[in-house]
């Protein structure tokens, strides 16, 4: 699902990414772990073509993103890839269930598609009754099951996650949690999660090690089923 090789990473003299190499499996729920600084959220981003390497290459759900035209990896992302951040960045001035089918309109989906998937994604996550609901109505954890269920409008392979329940208490956190493996079970996407949460990065299936830019153990880097 996805394949990155030999990724670097520059920002002025400060070298970020040295040479950074990973393989996750369809259907894999990994963390990325690390002290701040090590890279994390700077390979969350490459990965998610939201920024380009200084060298290496990336494979995404069989794509070369580095071959990409800047028309078509925008169109990439926005079908292949699904986004979750800390804070749910909802519009403010729109009801959850129109927040979740904004991407459904930017992919050219018609209203009616794009409000049935919306439908099916809010009562997946018991949340039909806050459909109609303004982002200031919805508690923390709600807003952000919103923010899960707009990154995955469009039926995305992957979704990438950087400390998604950064901003939450403990029993959301525990529920938002275990909603990335409800997810995957029932949906079928690959979960790449960056977390400072040593309790879910101890639940998920692989966690990738990072530090000053480099993977620790380079075994955390392939999926088992690729060794």
């Amino acid at each position: 699902m996805i394949d990155v090789q030999n990724i670097t990473k520059s920002f002025g003299s400060l070298q970020v990414l040295k040479g950074i190499s990973l393989h996750i499996d369809k259907g894999e729920v990994v963390s990325i772990v690390g002290p701040s600084g090590a890279g994390k959220t700077t390979l969350l981003q490459i990965i998610g073509t939201l920024d380009k390497p200084d060298s290496g290459s990336i494979v995404v759900d069989g794509v070369d993103v580095g071959s990409l035209s800047t028309n078509k990896l925008s169109d990439f992302r926005n079908t292949h890839v699904g986004f979750v951040f800390q804070f749910h960045q909802l519009l403010p001035e729109f009801t959850a269930i129109e927040n979740i089918m904004i991407p459904a309109f930017i992919a050219g989906k018609k209203t009616s598609e794009a409000r049935e998937r919306a439908t099916e994604l809010l009562d997946f996550m018991g949340l039909a009754d806050r459909a109609n609901h303004k982002p200031n109505e919805l508690s923390g954890g709600e807003k952000q099951r919103v923010a899960v269920a707009r990154a995955l409008v469009n039926n995305p392979a992957v979704i990438l996650a950087d400390e998604p329940s950064g901003s939450l208490d403990s029993k959301n956190k525990a529920e938002l949690h275990q909603l990335f493996f409800d997810l995957r079970d029932k949906f079928g996407q690959t979960f790449v999660i960056v977390t400072h949460d040593e309790n879910l990065a101890a639940i998920t299936d692989r966690t990738i090690h990072l530090k000053d830019g480099q993977i620790i153990d380079p075994q955390d880097a392939a999926a088992e089923t690729s060794v």
